[in-house]
């Protein structure tokens, strides 16, 4: 979600970034979470609402296997994968915007452990994957837009 929002330019996150550039998007394979059909979910921060994006079939075993077969990553009730959009970032800080992007998502991971906390789940962050897997999962091209981290999410 977001804190606070000056103009529809600059909208103030929950989560800190490098320069409010914000160059990750959050991407759900909810597997187990009642109220949601199965799915891939896209989650908009600022409208703090999900869309669904596909129902693909053999979900819980795509998300494994997008996962370099971690099994727990298909038997969660949720896992989050996180992509980057390196324009966001690459204009303001050119070479230095890889670090920054990693930077960036190690916060929002972060918080996602601290949330968990809150709510006495358990999550594990994941960032050994299969690139092209898990980007065809959630939707995206592997270029301009590709995935760069995942946390599966559910009971301890």
């Amino acid at each position: 979600g977001f804190r606070d929002r000056e103009s529809d330019a600059r909208v103030y996150r929950t989560v800190p970034s490098a320069g409010c550039r914000h160059p990750l998007e959050t991407y759900l394979a909810v597997l187990r979470v009642s109220g949601l059909e199965k799915g891939i979910y896209r989650f908009l921060p600022v409208e703090h609402a999900l869309v669904e994006v596909a129902r693909p079939e053999s979900l819980e075993e795509r998300t494994a296997q997008a996962c370099l077969n971690q099994p727990f990553a298909g038997r969660s009730a949720v896992t989050f994968f996180w992509s980057a959009v390196p324009e966001r970032t690459e204009w303001r800080y050119a070479e230095a915007s890889v670090k920054v992007i990693a930077l960036d998502a190690g916060h929002v991971c972060q918080n996602l452990y601290l949330a968990c906390e809150a709510i006495e789940a358990g999550c594990c962050a994941i960032a050994a994957y299969d690139q092209e897997a898990a980007d065809a999962l959630v939707g995206v091209d592997g270029r301009s837009e590709f995935v760069i981290y995942a946390a599966p999410v559910g009971k301890r």
